[in-house]
């Protein structure tokens, strides 16, 4: 029987790593000392193991103190960097900008010239990209557009709406400071600064600003290679048919949408039919290549749900079930070197299950520290009631009314198999284990949908 890495739930929850459930996490290391927080048990067969669900802050802390950053990298061009984990951090090659420039449509001058109060003659017409090889001499001015380099000898630049022109000569309107819209050189970054750190998830700004570099590709984490496959006699693929008691299959679909908003794709094996040996070779056959496996379905307690107890005979199980609504029934284990994540087979549930833990795993994998949700407080415009015993999370549109206050509404279809719950909402609300109801006009916490 192989031994299976396990921590308590009650040490996983005491650690407050974890910012998903109610407490805050801290930023995870690479320190393998963290290990040394993790117990090796005997696990008997899981499906009549007693041990109770964990609860959401300390299933995802011990996710995220199993999983390791994978420590390869790769270079890719800027125009396929978005998204993507930086590997070694960003420095200036250069000053940004690599000369002063005018941060106005007006004229470049030197400011004891405005003193004197005399006119001043226009020498000089300055495009962006096209500098003046000249130095600006007392009484001489240069008209410029934004962006233009700034002659040598002036220090300012006035607004061209401050200046009254006549033929060559110009004359101030108002007072202007010294160095009045002038970009100095190196104004964004000197040479050696430290622009992006290791670990950052670039985006499109983060690009720009590695473009001004001169910079045309950077080195970035290897997206992790992830295996996909749902599970279910009663699944059916969209090209055919569904039999009597089939159903379509939306889980891969939903999956793969969801991995692409993170720039991440799956090597697709299909629907595995309810069988031993099948669901055997296809783990196997997954686990080659992929850093990562995702299944849905056959995770749960019933005689068909094979994934499991699959799992513990080919690899790890680290733990199974977390008291969460929906997503119970979510298992995080290992075969061979990949990492698994079993979602539920309910869509509502893979969706939770998968923002609530496999997201920050993936983050995880590819070098990032997972961003804590936003939460926030609102007051519910519907009365709400669940169970005690599990953290349960109901769809809801989140709005702000005519006092300015945040108001919350629970959408009418909470089934965890009604994905068309989700087509107004944009927020999710967050019923403690123990709250047993909440009446309207009452606040509650709020996690903003992406």
């Amino acid at each position: 029987m192989p031994r299976v890495r396990k921590r308590s739930p009650q040490a996983a929850g005491r650690s407050g790593l974890c910012g998903y459930g109610f407490g805050q996490r801290r930023a995870i290391g690479s320190d393998t000392r963290l290990r040394s927080r993790c117990l090796w048990v005997q696990i008997p067969n899981l499906m009549n193991c007693p041990t109770p669900p964990l609860s959401l802050p300390a299933a995802l802390d011990l996710l995220l103190h199993t999983l390791e950053p994978q420590a390869e990298t790769e270079k890719v061009g800027l125009p396929l960097a978005n998204g993507r984990i930086l590997a070694d951090g960003i420095e200036a090659s250069r000053d940004v900008p690599p000369f002063a420039s005018s941060a106005m449509d007006g004229y470049a001058l030197r400011h004891a010239d405005v003193l004197d109060e005399i006119p001043l003659r226009v020498v000089a017409t300055v495009y962006a990209g096209a500098p003046w090889p000249h130095t600006l001499a007392p009484g001489q001015c240069v008209r410029l557009f934004t962006g233009a380099p700034v002659p040598a000898g002036a220090d300012t630049v006035v607004m061209q709406e401050q200046v009254n022109r006549e033929g060559d000569a110009i004359r101030i309107k108002g007072t202007i400071k010294p160095g009045d819209h002038i970009r100095p050189r190196g104004d964004e970054a000197r040479q050696g600064d430290r622009l992006l750190p290791p670990g950052q998830q670039l985006t499109p700004e983060n690009i720009g600003l590695i473009a001004s570099l001169g910079q045309a590709h950077v080195k970035v984490k290897t997206l992790p290679r992830i295996a996909l496959f749902t599970t279910g006699d009663e699944l059916c693929p969209l090209d055919q048919e569904p039999a009597c008691g089939q159903i379509y299959d939306s889980n891969r679909y939903l999956l793969k949408a969801l991995l692409n908003e993170q720039g991440l794709e799956a090597r697709d094996h299909g629907i595995i039919p309810d069988d031993p040996d099948t669901l055997r070779q296809t783990l196997l056959r997954a686990s080659t290549g992929a850093a990562v496996i995702l299944t849905t379905g056959g995770a749960s307690v019933g005689e068909a749900d094979q994934v499991v107890n699959t799992v513990r005979e080919l690899g790890e199980v680290f733990f199974w079930q977390v008291a969460i609504k929906p997503g119970k029934p979510f298992l995080f284990g290992r075969v061979g070197s990949s990492y698994l994540f079993g979602l539920p087979g309910n869509p509502v549930a893979v969706s939770i299950t998968f923002r609530q833990l496999v997201l920050p795993g993936l983050m995880r994998l590819m070098g990032r520290t997972p961003p804590l949700p936003f939460r926030c407080q609102a007051k519910t415009l519907t009365p709400l009631k669940k169970q005690p015993g599990r953290l349960e999370f109901k769809r809801a549109h989140l709005q702000v009314n005519e006092q300015g206050e945040p108001v919350v509404r629970a959408m009418d279809k909470q089934g965890s198999h009604q994905l068309s719950g989700f087509s107004e909402a944009n927020a999710l609300i967050l019923l403690a284990p123990d709250c047993t109801a909440v009446a309207a006009g009452e606040f509650v916490t709020v996690e903003l949908l992406p």
